[in-house]
């Protein structure tokens, strides 16, 4: 597919993230720990299925090829197999996969499979029942675990583990954590702590490099790297020299920035076009839609939209200011 969809970079914008709910069952400290008011917004302003899925077809139309749905929880909102049918039938999508933390997963994987989902990334920071519960505020971890298997069992595969690491909550499990990786062929990506929660509690002190977290797996299970260039992957990829199944990925957006190569851009569940997790500035698709555009202004408007993504993001600026709406408001 030809790329038509750059910015005024030059980069090409293969990847659509869509949040399809603000709303979440969990209350990770690094993202949502007390809740928030949008949560309870009116139902008017979140886009329908049938909206999410126009936008959808608009973006792949010019040069879309890979779309994620997210949240908050996406598998809190009404029948998202419904969604995720409509999305798999777009002529285009290479890869159609969802994020989430897993809470229903174990009993409706079956079902968002036969729908039409190629596969799941699965939140999970810690395996250990204490830490897991602290860091989420729900004491879930079996249920979450339950649901990485079903995920496997019916082909959502690969299957993949985000692991959020956070000094002095998590940063010692990161080998058990590539272990588990190991002994389930499961891809788990390491990601650092990003200033994108409600609390507003992040500092730099608390983030673990991506350097240390590759240290401390390479020193239990020597990595090699996958392949030479990471392009326009978020996650820098290692095998585990010994030949085991299963992959580590590092997101470091913070001490390894890879704004240059980055192809994303996300839509928020009220239908924002959001340029770059940290953008100050939204664009509202859902308004155009609304307003009884055609489809040629409607992709002209996310072609002008497109034109506007920030060269990078700001986090080791003195002058950066975190966003005011959150991870799970802008759809990670």
């Amino acid at each position: 597919m030809k790329a038509l969809l750059k910015d005024s970079y030059g980069r090409a914008i293969r990847d659509l993230r869509v949040s399809v709910t603000d709303k979440c069952n969990f209350r990770c400290f690094y993202c949502l720990p007390h809740g928030s008011p949008e949560e309870n917004a009116p139902k008017s302003s979140v886009l329908t299925y049938e909206e999410i899925e126009l936008a959808v077809e608009l973006f792949v139309s010019l040069g879309v090829e890979k779309v994620r749905l997210t949240g908050g929880e996406p598998m809190l909102r009404r029948d998202i197999e419904t969604l995720v049918a409509k999305l798999a039938r777009v002529p285009g999508i290479k890869d159609l996969a969802l994020t989430t933390n897993a809470f229903n997963l174990a009993e409706r994987a079956a079902g968002l499979k036969a729908a039409g989902l190629d596969r799941v990334t699965v939140s999970l920071d810690s395996l250990r029942r204490a830490a897991f519960t602290e860091i989420t505020g729900v004491d879930m971890l079996g249920r979450v675990l339950e649901g990485v298997r079903a995920a496997q069992r019916v082909g959502l595969t690969p299957v993949k583990v985000n692991a959020v690491v956070v000094r002095g909550h998590n940063e010692t499990e990161v080998a058990d954590l590539a272990a588990f990786a190991r002994e389930n062929d499961i891809h788990v990506r390491f990601i650092e702590y990003m200033p994108l929660d409600s609390g507003h509690g992040w500092s730099r002190e608390s983030v673990v490099s991506g350097a240390e977290i590759r240290r401390r797996i390479h020193e239990r299970f020597p990595l090699v790297a996958v392949g030479v260039e990471r392009g326009s992957e978020t996650a820098t990829r290692y095998r585990f020299a010994d030949g085991a199944p299963g992959e580590v990925g590092i997101i470091a957006p913070v001490t390894e920035p890879f704004c240059g190569a980055c192809s994303r851009v996300r839509l928020t569940a009220d239908g924002q076009i959001r340029t770059c997790l940290f953008s100050k500035v939204e664009h509202s698709l859902r308004d155009v839609m609304r307003s009884g555009a055609s489809r040629a202004e409607m992709a002209d408007y996310i072609e002008s939209v497109v034109l506007k993504k920030e060269p990078r993001h700001y986090i080791n600026e003195t002058h950066f200011e975190q966003p005011a709406r959150t991870m799970s408001l802008i759809g990670g």
